[in-house]
């Protein structure tokens, strides 16, 4: 693959938030930063999900500092930093949580939450993505409300409605709102792309470095969730726009731009940090 000589502007702190707890919310950053990594960008994937410390599956080895240190402890950024090992032009670096349960229960307090749009601000990278739970802790809420870009992410069923509505309904409670909503396993009426669904071990390749259709449909959905536009073209499956055009020809979009609002007003309590 050969780099562009230049890009155009890109979306560069983007929060991944799960509508419910278990819609794939973390294998979709994991895979989006692949791909992005693919075109040869840095990526710094941070986690805020410190309940389920999801994000640290992926990397090899002890983790000995991570990003509730970073919040809680105001250990080094540096240190919390993991390389991610994938064979790509560009790079993803991630800082994972992986702490004991006092430590977590301090970074959650509202100066430590603060603290992780710090290691965002100060990450040498081109895209930075946040891998944040249903919006229900301080961290949650610095995730958000600080990111340029707010995708939501959620499941193509009845659930994964619902929990879209409730998602949309909280972050228009601060003042924020959702830009692009990603479906795992299927197309939906409020989908601006759709995600498939992978079933991969965290020890696999992400499959955006495949050559088949699935890696063109994780590239096209990238595109989109990250309001960028990909060098990339898979071998096997034709070039990647010709997927993206086909899902925007068949997947309607019910929200557009950061308003806030939603299809009901219905209300209903957020899940938990999963």
């Amino acid at each position: 693959m050969t780099e562009r000589a230049a890009r155009p502007p890109v979306t560069r702190h983007v929060a991944f938030v799960g509508a419910a707890g278990g819609v794939g919310t973390t294998r979709t950053v994991v895979e989006t930063a692949a791909a992005l990594a693919r075109d040869g960008r840095r990526v710094r994937v941070l986690d805020a999900a410190y309940a389920t410390q999801g994000l640290a599956r992926f990397l090899d080895g002890r983790i000995e500092t991570d990003v509730t240190a970073v919040c809680a402890d105001d250990a080094s950024r540096a240190a919390a930093s993991h390389e991610l090992g994938l064979s790509v032009p560009g790079g993803v670096a991630v800082t994972p949580a992986r702490a004991p349960f006092e430590r977590v229960a301090r970074a959650k307090t509202t100066d430590a939450a603060r603290r992780l749009n710090t290691v965002s601000e100060a990450a040498d990278a081109d895209h930075v993505l946040v891998d944040v739970a249903p919006v229900a802790a301080n961290q949650h809420v610095a995730a958000v409300t600080a990111a340029d870009r707010v995708v939501a992410v959620t499941t193509a069923d009845d659930r994964g409605a619902d929990a879209l509505r409730r998602t949309v309904d909280t972050l228009a409670d601060l003042d924020t709102g959702v830009d692009c909503v990603v479906a795992v396993g299927g197309e939906t009426a409020a989908a601006d792309t759709v995600h498939p669904t992978l079933d991969r071990g965290v020890t696999a390749p992400p499959a955006a470095l495949g050559e088949d259709t699935v890696a063109a449909r994780v590239l096209a959905a990238t595109e989109t969730a990250v309001e960028t536009t990909l060098s990339v073209t898979v071998d096997d499956a034709g070039p990647v726009d010709r997927v993206r055009r086909r899902l925007d020809d068949s997947v309607p979009s019910v929200v557009s731009g950061r308003t806030g609002e939603s299809a009901t007003s219905d209300r209903g309590e957020t899940g938990g940090d999963d």
